[in-house]
């Protein structure tokens, strides 16, 4: 016990470094998704037909494809095809965060058609083009009743995070992984990093449902 005990405190400070590399990927990818997320959920409510099909395939197959199998296809083939020399910190967060994309799309897609329709009417009436309309009085709404979808996206991409081993990424599971393989504690380091997931993930959550709070509107409904 007291062995299994040195080693943890001997690879905590090797793992945590590796834990602030996960949070970078996280952080990353869950921002790219936000930049893409939100006009693709505009474009899928309120475009025309065909930017709503290209959208519609855009989320199928990402949301279709596994992770893994995108990972490869995009850091070994269609980075390398556009000459693109990617670190696998970069590599990584770009396909998560691509992936998350298509699904934040379908949570705030979701949260602008529980809207009542009528208030993009009251913009037109009040003069206001679609996009003033969009921007000023349905995204704001929309993006408060997102906040608890975005916070299951986050544990999620969380989660995924952990396959930047198979690209080399130094995140938190692949510097696990190194240590164990030299020391034989596999038990040990994976439930130590397992827990560090836990936290990372309860304290990501609890400050998304601090925001939810905070940006509530009271006695405010859908």
């Amino acid at each position: 016990m007291l062995e299994q005990l040195a080693v943890i405190l001997d690879a905590l400070p090797y793992i945590l470094e590796g834990a602030l590399v996960t949070l970078g990927i996280v952080g990353g990818a869950m921002s790219l998704g936000l930049v893409m997320g939100i006009p693709m959920a505009v474009g899928l409510v309120y475009g025309p037909r065909f930017v709503r099909f290209i959208l519609g395939f855009y989320v199928w197959f990402f949301r279709g494809v596994p992770i893994l199998t995108l990972m490869f296809l995009f850091y070994f083939g269609i980075f390398d095809l556009l000459g693109l020399n990617l670190s696998a910190l970069a590599a990584t967060s770009i396909v998560l965060g691509m992936t998350s994309a298509a699904y934040q799309s379908q949570i705030f897609r979701g949260a602008i058609e529980s809207l009542p329709q009528g208030q993009l009417k009251a913009s037109r009436a009040l003069g206001m083009s679609d996009m003033q309309g969009v921007c000023t009085i349905i995204l704001p709404q929309a993006l408060r009743l997102s906040i608890p979808g975005w916070s299951n996206e986050f544990s999620i991409i969380l989660k995924d995070s952990a396959l930047a081993y198979v690209v080399g990424a130094m995140d938190m599971f692949t510097r696990t992984h190194f240590v164990a393989s030299r020391t034989y504690e596999h038990l040990t380091l994976f439930i130590t990093a397992g827990a560090i997931y836990f936290m990372i993930t309860l304290v990501g959550v609890k400050l998304l449902l601090a925001l939810e709070k905070k940006v509530r509107i009271p006695g405010y409904t859908s």
